[in-house]
């Protein structure tokens, strides 16, 4: 059997392939709620054969989103139409999973098809808070820096959270701490200014990450995996490294984290990232090598033998596809026929399932 198509257990959760559908923003929900084009989204894939999906970035708070238009999970109302999907998920053979955000100063943006600039609070933005007063474009207006008051609430949020995504029938809970998104600027001296117990040291910058590590498993499960993505580098000058992001695997395994998500950039808006096919993977390898915890690698993996090789050189657990799953909810039934995989189809499409000649 490739590796690819062999299960994984992760705690209680039995993955019966290693194909994850990372998180995508949809930029499509209404005050938060989720409606039927994540239930088709989000379903079509379970139906397309991926063993773990992961909803988009949610939003532990409504200052949270990164814009008006994406999902929530603030309010016990948004916890039914949630529920809907998960229950659909996992009746088509796929571990539903949700990825819990805060976009910080990156908040109160437009969606990518009305152009992704910031929006003013007078056209219905709101106010962005961040670890510091620094925007992430020079042009933008400065976010508000965090009091301790304001920090507490993060933390409170996630928490609250993670409840709620329990409630929805969620069985992995990701924390998003990259893409320059919330968590991700307490963890960059780029971002990251203050002089208190949140800044200047390593030690201090990634506090607020394993702050709401330890808040979420009070509510979580310790049966239910907890992932974490990260940014494993910020691609610029004076910014987060990867060897920090090493030695943060390292503590987080420790505190019970089960597997790293290994993303990078988004942070600096004069980042420079070399693109190529799997430019990511060696963060995902060296992170997994040096900290000894599960990894999944993203980024440009765009068919069936570069995922196979991936798994089969020990440089990833998993596989996290995004855009090459938004061109191709059937990835994993058409990945499987590549790599001489039997899987079953759903019943309903087994019919058009090609099978060899005899």
């Amino acid at each position: 059997m490739s590796l690819l198509f062999s299960p994984l257990r992760i705690k209680n959760i039995d993955l019966k392939n290693r194909i994850v559908v990372s998180p995508m923003c949809q930029y499509s929900a209404d005050e938060g709620y989720a409606n039927d084009w994540h239930l088709v989204h989000l379903g079509s894939r379970a139906v397309g054969g991926a063993g773990l999906i992961l909803l988009e970035a949610t939003a532990v708070s409504p200052e949270g989103r990164i814009s008006a238009e994406d999902l929530g999970i603030w309010s016990d109302d948004h916890i039914p139409v949630l529920k809907r999907i998960t229950a659909f998920l996992h009746a088509n053979g796929s571990v539903a999973g949700i990825q819990l955000g805060h976009a910080g100063r990156k908040g109160s943006s437009g969606s990518p098809w009305k152009g992704g600039k910031k929006v003013s609070e007078a056209n219905g933005g709101w106010k962005t808070v961040a670890p510091s007063a620094v925007p992430f474009q020079e042009s933008d207006e400065a976010p508000a820096a965090l009091t301790a008051e304001g920090i507490e609430k993060v933390r409170t949020d996630f928490k609250a959270a993670a409840r709620r995504a329990l409630d929805a029938g969620f069985k992995v809970i990701e924390i998003h701490a990259a893409h320059g998104y919330l968590l991700h600027q307490f963890l960059s001296p780029l971002s990251n200014q203050r002089s208190d117990a949140y800044g200047g040291s390593f030690e201090n910058r990634i506090r607020l990450v394993l702050e709401v590590v330890d808040d979420i498993k009070e509510v979580w499960p310790e049966e239910n995996p907890l992932f974490v993505r990260i940014s494993a580098s910020d691609w610029a000058d004076g910014g987060w490294t990867a060897d920090e992001s090493i030695a943060l695997s390292s503590i987080l395994k420790d505190k019970g984290v089960d597997l790293i998500d290994c993303s990078s950039g988004g942070l600096a808006a004069h980042q420079q990232i070399p693109i190529f096919p799997g430019y990511q993977v060696q963060f995902s390898e060296d992170i997994k090598k040096q900290a000894g915890i599960l990894t999944g690698a993203v980024g440009l993996i765009t068919d069936a033998e570069q995922a196979e090789s991936i798994l089969t050189e020990g440089k990833a657990d998993l596989i996290f596809l995004a855009r090459e799953l938004l061109r191709d909810p059937y990835f994993p039934l058409h990945a499987a026929q590549i790599l001489n995989e039997d899987i079953k189809w759903p019943d309903q499409y087994d019919r058009a399932k090609p099978r060899k000649s005899k």
